[in-house]
């Protein structure tokens, strides 16, 4: 037991011999440790320099809530109409706004409603953004601004324009963002981009694109279930059953009306988006500390190694 407790004090001791010739060997190479540092340091920041800096434009969204009602009231006449004989064309009863999202994330939704209402290259060759003057400076050897042609290199199956699907993973990778509170139920759409101007006016055809969409669906069909009801309205002289179809067109009416004046179908704004005057990212200072680190790290290691080798 006793050369057992001897043989552990004996390895603590060498622990610690072990741990000052560490801080010795850092301490004698101490200028060369503050050397790494520095080159690293100042690598670090020259190209924090060189990055652009990138702004996000934020939409703080809420969903509307009088499309689920005209939506319960509809089920409600629905169930007359079943006793009345007549089969109602079916809808999907699921929030429009539970659907908006999905949507505003696929391909669809991007091809036909945000693509062309978009400059291409403000998406696909921004080299960088004039503060001062306000005007975007693109990649050369992908967009030749002068002649207004594209003269990237291209392999297959890209093509010298950029596609709708090359265009939209870009799009959905470095820019669009949507992200929805479960407790409140807002939505939050933001889009990042060198110029502040576009971010705010991207985040803005977002949210009014996703609204048309919604809306023209549902126009479109509230005026079939409308035609529908007329039909049957002509093709019945039962009183009963006439008095259950003018209800559901008068339901259907206030829909349509509904669905004409309201600007904001799905989302509603309860904070715009605005063009930022802070960069959201890089962050600089983020970018210095972790090259310093890096220089840390490198230097440390070269120290141990020379002190094995020189031990070796």
């Amino acid at each position: 037991m006793e050369n057992n407790s001897n043989l552990n004090t004996k390895n603590i001791s060498d622990d610690e011999i072990d741990l000052r010739e560490l801080l010795q060997v850092v301490w004698s190479g101490k200028w060369l440790m503050f050397t790494i540092i520095t080159v690293f340091f100042i690598l670090a920041s020259l190209y924090s320099i060189t990055l652009p800096n990138i702004y996000q434009s934020k939409a703080v969204l809420s969903p509307a809530g009088e499309q689920n009602a005209m939506n319960g009231a509809m089920r409600g006449y629905g169930s007359l109409a079943g006793l009345a004989g007549i089969a109602l064309p079916t809808q999907n009863n699921a929030s429009n706004s539970i659907k908006a999202i999905e949507k505003l994330k696929s391909l669809s939704f991007f091809q036909g409603s945000i693509l062309p209402n978009i400059f291409l290259p403000d998406l696909m060759a921004v080299k960088s953004w004039d503060s001062v003057s306000n005007t975007i400076s693109y990649d050369l050897e992908l967009y030749d601004e002068s002649t207004q042609k594209w003269v990237r290199d291209y392999n297959f199956p890209q093509t010298q324009i950029p596609s709708a699907q090359e265009s939209f993973e870009i799009f959905i990778e470095d820019h669009l963002t949507v992200k929805e509170n479960k407790d409140t139920g807002f939505v939050t759409i933001s889009i990042k981009h060198q110029s502040p101007f576009i971010a705010q006016a991207w985040t803005e055809l977002v949210v009014k694109e996703i609204n048309n969409f919604f809306r023209l669906k549902d126009k479109t069909e509230s005026q079939a279930a409308i035609n529908f009801l007329n039909t049957q309205l002509s093709q019945t002289n039962f009183a009963e059953i006439r008095e259950v179809v003018a209800q559901l067109l008068q339901e259907n009416m206030k829909q349509l009306t509904l669905i004409e004046v309201t600007d904001y179908y799905v989302f509603g704004y309860i904070d715009p988006p605005a063009a930022m005057e802070k960069e959201h990212e890089p962050s600089r200072a983020s970018i210095i500390l972790l090259g310093a680190f890096c220089g840390f790290i490198l230097g440390f290691v070269i120290l141990i190694i020379k002190y094995f080798y020189k031990n070796e």
